[in-house]
């Protein structure tokens, strides 16, 4: 996590101003406070007057364990309007309804928080909370891309309960998704890697494939989906569109991230295919079955009696990778993909990307208490150009963040 350099320890701390507008959601943004301060962050709380109708004053000052900013007219000797966007690290507006978007896109600065936004100089983070029909209402979507060409980065709402008995996109994302989400975007470099991949779609899958048996089983594999999960996460952190075809995880959907879940190597392809129609790099992090069974048995598969199971007819699965880096939906897209090994890793992983035709492949060894279901890993990636870059041993966002390093790097 980057750090300002400065006399005393209390300014050392990364700086975020947690702006909070006035929807019902507003209560979520006490769990992220938390996480924040928590996690070492020199949180300050600039809420909108809405948004004291909602959670008091009091509720963040506790949590953030300093006063929370409301007025221009506080303090007025310290410029406050001005000083706390110029001092920040980042500023992450959460919950941000309709009406703060629209402020925010059009410049207005009648309140403390819009002020903020237009003298911060640091990232700003905008996670949306709002009914289906406004989020999706032609001037709100004009307003997010308006912000998101000028390099603000504006999460994409979750589905699922709103109000009252209404149901659709617009719910605030997790709390923990978004702290996740401002985290990576802390743990970038200058303002420009933060958000250099701002204005591209990127199509990202994970997990493990499942080819069904009979009606209670299947063939399928170890793959926990957390690298694929990480590479979503730190995609959108840098300012991506994300498509994340996800196969039989269940981890949570990272904010910002559009999410689509499959089961089988089929439905992958199709899910992938056609999200990468307009895809700027497609990053095959999944572990996709090789073969399928030829027959699918309707009913269980009974043990009988003193006679040994039918020998299992196997048929391959399309191979999705190669598919894609052959016919590539558009001009200049990227592919890459990942090669699992347990023996002469390098050597085979030459041989995949030389078979497979894709631009960057990321070999790993995998095994007994490797990589799969871990928290960290370690690769290298390798090039269709012959270049080899040795990622060493950490956390999967990091290798992540390296991957997309390789990939911005080769967009025309």
């Amino acid at each position: 996590m980057e750090q300002r350099q400065h006399g005393s320890p209390q300014e050392s701390r990364p700086r975020v101003v947690l702006g909070v507008s006035g929807g019902i959601a507003a209560y979520k943004a006490c769990e992220l406070l938390r996480r924040l301060t928590e996690s070492g962050h020199d949180t300050q709380v600039v809420p909108t007057a809405s948004a004291l109708r909602f959670v008091g004053e009091a509720t963040f000052s506790a949590l953030s364990g300093r006063p929370v900013s409301t007025d221009v007219w506080e303090s007025v000797h310290e410029v406050p309007h001005v000083r706390i966007g110029q001092s920040a690290d980042l500023v992450v507006v959460a919950p941000a309804t309709a009406d703060i978007l629209a402020k925010a896109a059009h410049g207005l600065a009648d309140d403390l928080l819009t002020n903020t936004l237009l003298t911060a100089r640091c990232p700003v983070v905008f996670a949306p909370a709002m009914h289906t029909e406004m989020w999706e209402h032609p001037a709100t979507q004009e307003n997010v891309a308006t912000l998101r060409r000028r390099g603000c980065l504006v999460i994409e709402p979750a589905v699922g309960r709103l109000t009252g008995a209404d149901t659709g996109k617009g719910r605030f994302p997790e709390p923990e998704a978004v702290f996740e989400f401002c985290r990576g975007v802390l743990a970038r470099g200058t303002a420009a890697e933060r958000t250099d991949l701002t204005g591209r779609h990127v199509v990202v899958s994970a997990g493990g494939t499942r080819e069904p048996l009979d009606p209670v089983r299947f063939l399928g594999n170890r793959s926990s989906g957390k690298q694929g999960f990480a590479l979503a996460r730190t995609a959108a952190a840098r300012g991506a569109r994300v498509t994340l075809v996800a196969a039989n995880s269940e981890l949570p959907g990272p904010a910002g991230v559009d999410v689509v879940r499959v089961g089988t190597a089929a439905q992958l392809r199709e899910a992938v295919l056609e999200a990468a129609a307009d895809a700027d790099a497609v990053v095959m992090a999944a572990a996709v079955a090789d073969f399928r069974p030829a027959a699918y048995a309707e009913g269980k598969i009974k043990k009988r009696k003193d006679a040994e199971p039918e020998p299992l007819e196997l048929v391959r699965n399309p191979d999705i990778l190669a598919e894609l880096s052959t016919d590539r939906a558009r001009a200049g897209q990227i592919v890459v993909g990942f090669a699992a090994e347990t023996d002469d890793v390098l050597a085979n992983g030459r041989a995949k990307l030389a078979r497979k035709r894709c631009d960057l492949l990321v070999v790993n060894e995998v095994g007994e208490g490797k990589t799969f279901g871990a928290e960290e890993n370690e690769a290298v990636v390798l090039g269709a150009d012959g270049s080899e870059t040795a990622v060493p041993y950490g956390p999967k966002d990091v290798l992540s963040d390296k991957v997309w390093d390789l990939v911005a790097l080769r967009f025309p």
